[in-house]
């Protein structure tokens, strides 16, 4: 009777292992899997180290450059919407940070905040830029504090939207795959996972109005999760989120730059407070609240948002 108890809990073991595998492990996806993603006017850049950037740069190429950096798990295509709208009058540079999008695994794994911006600055270099507005959104919102703390005298503006920066005073409703990122066992094989309804949910969360989220939105955010070492990297990206030198909300004041801090009044993963401490804490800045947005204000309003950034360039 043992014997056939044990015999039933194996094979109940082997077929949950294999419903697991079958729904949710899914390889890496290669440049020639998502070639669509990498048309014109993307390009790519090798960098010192042997990373392979994936860029675009669009718009006005006589106008003022505008560097735009996206938030963790997503990609440069978030931008599209800010590029359409400001590329009549301002060169729009884009581009995949370590660990996302077509740049995908980097030589060294360094996909820390510090780490990325190192490589961007390789990135601005290889450009020949040596003055520039520079923005963000989410993870990417601290990755352009960090850098116009470490390079101030090539920053010239600032745009964050639902900007890191700040240590996390908890969030609500927080995306599944950032709840799995923390949790023991999970986490370990989050780099072979992968769910467009995971992809779906997540962006349900961040986004205020459920009808943009769109087919093509979660095919191209579940594209982008898959492609070769992004899964990996984000578990070692999170990994490190508890560190102090993550946040850089102590040195608000030594930004010496106009800011402007636009934010989602339904945002759930940054609340909408922490743009109120970023308006506190900045010496010259200008905040800007949606009530019908998220996270992810360029691609939810992105008349409005791209508009205010307009007026705000051109006021300073």
């Amino acid at each position: 009777m043992v014997k056939k108890i044990l015999g039933v809990a194996v094979t109940l073991i082997v077929v949950a292992v294999l419903l697991f595998a079958a729904f949710f492990i899914r390889p890496d996806y290669t440049l020639e899997d998502v070639a669509d993603y990498a048309a014109p006017p993307s390009a790519f850049m090798e960098l010192p180290d042997g990373a392979k950037a994936h860029y675009r740069d669009q718009g006005n190429q006589d106008g003022m450059p505008i560097i735009l950096i996206h938030g963790s798990n997503s990609s440069l295509h978030t931008w599209e919407p800010w590029a359409e709208e400001l590329g009549d009058t301002y060169r729009i540079i884009t581009v995949d940070m370590p660990g996302h999008g077509l740049t995908g695994a980097v030589p060294g794994d360094d996909y820390s905040r510090a780490g990325m911006v190192r490589f961007l600055d390789e990135v601005v270099s290889r450009l020949d830029l040596t003055r520039f507005a520079l923005g963000g959104n989410s993870m990417g919102g601290g990755v352009s504090l960090a850098y116009a703390l470490d390079h101030p005298e090539k920053v010239s503006h600032l745009v964050l939207v639902s900007s890191g920066g700040f240590p996390p005073a908890g969030t609500r409703d927080a995306p599944i795959a950032f709840r799995m990122a923390s949790t023991p066992v999970l986490r370990d094989i989050m780099p072979y996972m992968s769910s467009r309804s995971m992809v779906e949910e997540g962006l349900r969360n961040v986004i205020a109005d459920d009808s943009l989220v769109t087919e093509e939105m979660v095919d191209r955010y579940a594209a982008m999760n898959r492609y070769q070492g992004n899964r990996a990297a984000m578990v070692q990206r999170f990994a490190g989120y508890g560190a102090g030198q993550e946040y850089v909300h102590e040195r608000l004041g030594e930004i010496g730059v106009p800011v402007l801090v636009l934010w989602g009044a339904q945002d759930f993963l940054i609340p909408v407070e922490i743009a109120r401490k970023f308006d506190a804490g900045l010496s010259d800045s200008t905040l800007v609240i949606y009530e019908e947005a998220g996270h992810i204000a360029m691609e939810e309003v992105p008349e409005k948002s791209a508009g205010d950034v307009r007026a705000f360039l051109a006021a300073h």
